[in-house]
């Protein structure tokens, strides 16, 4: 019996939504309310950069449970960067291994340089046992 190899590519989220690591944190929440999204990405500044990434858990852990203003703070102080990130071809279990190791719950899907989407340990749990459900119903 072979078992279909799982890709990152086919488990991510192709919608991606970015704030300027300039924008304060306010901006930032506002955009995670209109998208209904928990995390967004930064872009790089140039093509020698890397990627960040800012999630609630940072705004909360570093703005709001410090009492600091969400307009005064700008996004580039709480964010984490580089962000971790992770290639469309590799094999769902080898990503889900690595975010854990790290005790991440997310990564960019990058191919070379190329933002292609993110990807969550979320999505990639569901994406897998679904896909290895159906195969062992074809069976």
């Amino acid at each position: 019996m072979e078992r279909k190899i799982v890709r990152v590519s086919d488990v991510m989220q192709t919608s991606v939504h970015m704030v300027s690591g300039l924008a304060s944190v306010r901006d930032a929440i506002s955009e995670m309310n209109r998208h209904n999204v928990s995390s967004l990405v930064i872009d790089r500044r140039d093509n020698d950069d890397e990627f960040g990434v800012v999630t609630v858990r940072d705004i909360a852990g570093q703005v709001v449970a410090r009492n600091r203003s969400t307009e005064r703070t700008s996004v580039y102080e709480v964010m984490t960067k580089p962000a971790m990130t992770l290639d469309t071809e590799m094999n769902v279990k080898y990503a889900m291994r690595a975010l854990s190791r790290f005790r991440l719950t997310r990564a960019l899907v990058t191919h070379g340089k190329e933002l292609l989407g993110i990807v969550t340990l979320r999505d990639m749990v569901l994406g897998y046992v679904n896909s290895v459900e159906a195969t062992e119903a074809e069976e």
